[in-house]
């Protein structure tokens, strides 16, 4: 299972978005991240789309789910 408390980019603030994992200093859900490279988006285009997340955090949010599926 993934841990979200290991991620450096992820926060999860009680009250903010129902709950929801965030990147840290924002309102936008990591699952948007994957919702958007599921539809076939870009990182390139997801970075314009929510400004002020940066490749960093993008990078980090997968490297965090990769190593959850490395460690099944």
């Amino acid at each position: 299972m993934l841990d979200w408390n290991s991620c450096e980019a992820v926060a999860c603030v009680p009250g903010e978005v129902i709950g929801a994992r965030l990147f840290k200093g924002a309102r936008v859900p990591v699952s948007a991240l994957f919702e958007n490279l599921q539809a076939g988006t870009i990182v390139a285009d997801f970075l314009e789309w929510f400004t002020g997340r940066t490749r960093k955090q993008v990078r980090a949010v997968l490297t965090c789910a990769e190593q959850s599926l490395v460690a099944v």
